[in-house]
C-alpha cells in the first residue's frame, strides 16, 4: 500500500520526533522502567552532605554506615552522609541476633553552589611549611573528636541554632580562596556582631577548646552517639574541656579569630564522622515543640 506523499512526510517527521525525545531521556537502570518504583527493600531520600532517616526493623542492632556506628534514637537511626559519597546505591549493615543483615537506600544528586573568597592574609591560603605542619597536627586531632562515639544519650529535645544572624555562607559551597579551589564549606555560617554569644543546640561534653590556625579560637562538644559539633572564629570561649553544658547554656562569643573575613560563626555538625548540613540535623531532631 503506498501512502500519499503528505502522509508519509508526515510519519517521516513523527519518528524523527519520537526518537530525538527517546534519546534525550536519561537511561534506565537495568531491570528498571519506566514509573517503576525501587524493590521494597530499597529506600530513597539521602543526598551527599545530609542525613538518611531510617526505622529499625524488629530486633536489629548495631546498624553501621561505611563500617562506622550510627546514631539511634528510640527506633530510628540517623546517619551522616558525607559530601563525597557516590551517587547510587548505599548500604547499612545491622544485626538481628547473630545474623548480619543489610538494608539499601539511594544517594540522590544535590547541586551546591559556588563561593569566591578573597582574602588579604596570603598566609591563610598559601601556609608557609611551619604552619602546614601545625595545621597537619591540629587536622588529626580534629579528626578523632569527630569519629568519637560516646554512649552518651543523643538529643531528645530538639536541637538549636547557636545562634541568630544572617547565614553568610551556606553548607556545602564549592570554596575558592583567591581564586583557588578549596575544600566543599563543611559547615554554617552566620554572620552577627563580634560579642555576640553562641549557645549549645543541645546538651554535651566539651571536649577542646583552643586556639586553631584556620579556625582561630574553637569549641568541639560532643552531644552522644557520634554527633559532633564544632563552633569556630570566637572572640572568647566561655567553657572548658571536659566541662557538661546543657541546652541553650552560652558557650562563647562571635569573633572573627583565624581564617575570616569578618566577625560571624563557623558552625559544623558531625554524625557518624562525617561533616552534614546544620540544618538537616535541625530537621531531622526537630521535637515540634521548638
Amino acid at each position: 500500500m503506498h501512502l500519499p506523499v503528505h502522509r508519509s512526510r508526515t510519519l517521516a517527521l513523527l519518528v524523527a520526533l519520537l526518537n530525538g525525545l527517546l534519546i534525550g531521556l536519561p537511561l534506565l537502570a537495568s531491570g528498571a522502567s519506566a514509573g517503576s518504583k525501587l524493590p521494597s527493600n530499597i529506600s530513597s531520600g539521602a543526598v551527599p552532605g545530609g542525613i538518611y532517616r531510617w526505622s529499625l526493623p524488629a530486633g536489629a542492632t548495631d546498624p553501621k554506615f561505611n563500617d562506622r556506628p550510627v546514631l539511634v534514637r528510640s527506633t530510628e537511626a540517623l546517619v551522616g552522609i558525607p559530601l563525597s559519597q557516590p551517587l547510587g546505591m548505599a548500604e547499612i549493615t545491622y544485626k538481628v541476633g547473630e545474623q548480619i543483615r543489610s538494608h539499601s537506600f539511594q544517594v540522590n544528586n544535590k547541586a551546591y553552589t559556588e563561593q569566591h573568597i578573597t582574602l588579604k592574609n596570603r598566609e591563610m591560603v598559601n601556609p608557609n611549611p611551619d604552619q602546614l605542619a601545625r595545621i597537619r597536627r591540629e587536622s588529626s586531632r580534629q579528626r578523632a573528636l569527630y569519629l568519637a562515639f560516646s554512649d552518651r544519650e543523643p538529643p531528645q529535645n530538639g536541637f538549636l541554632q547557636p545562634l541568630e544572624g544572617r547565614v553568610s555562607s551556606l553548607f556545602g559551597h564549592r570554596r575558592f580562596f583567591n581564586g583557588q579551589p578549596r575544600n566543599p564549606h563543611s559547615g554554617l555560617d552566620i554572620a552577627a556582631p563580634a560579642g555576640t554569644e553562641i549557645r549549645a543546640p543541645a546538651a554535651a561534653e566539651v571536649t577542646l577548646v583552643d586556639h586553631l590556625y584556620y579556625n582561630g579560637k574553637t569549641i568541639f562538644l560532643d552531644h552522644g552517639q557520634g554527633l559532633v559539633t564544632m563552633y569556630c572564629h570566637l572572640s572568647k570561649p566561655l567553657v572548658k574541656e571536659g566541662e557538661t553544658v546543657k541546652q541553650g547554656q552560652v558557650i562563647g562569643l562571635v569573633g572573627a579569630t583565624g581564617r575570616a573575613t569578618g566577625p560571624h560563626l563557623h558552625w559544623s555538625v558531625s554524625l557518624n564522622g562525617y561533616r552534614v548540613d546544620p540544618e538537616s540535623m535541625m530537621s531531622a531532631l526537630d521535637t515540634g515543640t521548638n
